[in-house]
């Protein structure tokens, strides 16, 4: 069994609150998911996140593949951090922790996600050429977005 990580740390200049505030909206995955993937919520965002919430949604993540992807929040600790974890969808485990944590001058964000490809040897090939890569696209265009949305982080000097 090989399980991946992928990890993504960005700083914002926006209070904890704001940040919880943002990211506790299901609706805002759309704005920060590149327009080519097709995020559609079709269920389940229309709340603020809680625990034991289900979310349904499509994605179309390669070419014109449109696939359901179920996922279940299982914890959350506002404004601190939130999981969720795939129940149905593309992935053999998908288990992803969103930290929010106060510094000086905004907040640092955190991702740590642990996955599982399904098919075996063939998923285990395809991760570096394919799953890995298209992860990390998806990841850094959602840092620029979020630039672009509430600005560049500067830490204040005194």
């Amino acid at each position: 069994m090989k399980l991946y990580q992928l990890r993504s740390v960005q700083k914002l200049p926006l209070s904890l609150e704001q940040a919880w505030d943002f990211f506790s909206d299901p609706s805002n995955l759309k704005t920060i998911t590149p327009p080519y993937m097709g995020f559609d919520i079709q269920r389940g965002g229309e709340r603020t996140m809680f625990a034991g919430q289900i979310i349904q949604y499509t994605v179309t993540p390669v070419g014109k593949l449109k696939l359901a992807w179920v996922t279940e929040i299982t914890h959350v600790d506002a404004p601190f951090y939130f999981v969720d974890e795939q129940r149905f969808g593309p992935y053999s485990l998908w288990h992803h922790k969103h930290f929010f944590k106060e510094i000086e001058g905004g907040v640092e964000m955190e991702d740590v996600i642990d996955y599982k490809l399904p098919l075996g040897i063939i998923g285990r090939a395809v991760h570096p050429m394919l799953v890995r890569p298209k992860l990390e696209e998806i990841f850094n265009f959602r840092k620029r977005k979020l630039v672009e949305l509430f600005g560049s982080f500067q830490k204040e000097t005194v």
